[in-house]
């Protein structure tokens, strides 16, 4: 039943056919450049990783369960796109993403006491991207997915070796906003120690190379996985910058 569903959704996910070029001398090269529907699915990537966080991080914590019955709402959607070969691409990439919510909605809902957790839970996904992938199935979104996946992941590895947890176990348990500044502070001390400085800028190669590199393939999967990645330092800096300021 599942391989009869994924066919009915099969589309091409080939390498991008160069669009040829424009008559009209007057229209923008910026523009020419952003309309191009590789770059459109690496800007919608970014804004799928980035902004959400900042929409589902408070939701989840005062309603978890509507957060997660959220996700029921982006796989409908998900599959009503992609009934729709104008609109394949963006339901592909809105499934990948539903992964990435349904995750953070059961761990930032209800278990996110315990950094321990994190990473097996961002991974519930993983299994059927993989599946997916093998059938050459979802590619837009099952690599959103896993980009977003290797940015938490790297994430995550740099709390673990900067020896951040024990800040984010205390962050968790105040309940008192004006709580969390001297905890944040404290953890910032801690980034701030050449240790803590020389491997962010590790990782942050490591997230820039990883999300590059990819697009020199021009495929519109490839891109979404670069989105994904590259705005995680978007995101970590974001936080960082709370950090800092509060």
């Amino acid at each position: 039943m599942v391989n009869n569903t994924l066919s009915s959704y099969a589309a091409s996910t080939t390498t991008i056919a160069p669009i040829e070029p424009t008559k009209s001398a007057d229209v923008p090269l910026l523009w020419k450049v952003a309309s191009q529907p590789a770059w459109l699915v690496f800007a919608a990537a970014v804004f799928l990783v980035s902004v959400p966080v900042f929409i589902e991080a408070p939701l989840v914590r005062s309603l978890p369960w509507l957060s997660l019955s959220l996700t029921l709402g982006w796989v409908w959607l998900s599959f009503k796109l992609m009934s729709r070969p104008s609109t394949y691409v963006w339901g592909d990439l809105l499934l990948g993403f539903s992964w990435s919510w349904l995750a953070g909605s059961i761990y930032w809902g209800w278990l996110r006491w315990e950094p321990l957790w994190h990473l097996p839970v961002e991974s519930i996904g993983l299994p059927f991207a993989l599946w997916c992938l093998s059938r050459n199935w979802g590619k837009i979104g099952n690599w959103f997915y896993l980009g977003s996946l290797l940015g938490t992941v790297l994430t995550d590895v740099y709390f673990y070796l900067v020896d951040l947890i024990p800040y984010w176990r205390q962050i968790m348990q105040v309940e008192s906003t004006a709580d969390v500044a001297p905890i944040l502070q404290s953890a910032v001390v801690q980034v701030q120690t050449p240790w803590g400085q020389a491997w962010a800028l590790i990782l942050a190669i490591a997230l820039l190379t990883v999300g590059i590199l990819p697009l020199a393939k021009k495929q519109r999967h490839w891109y979404a996985f670069s989105g994904a990645v590259l705005s995680t330092i978007l995101v970590d800096c974001l936080f960082w910058l709370a950090a800092v300021l509060a």
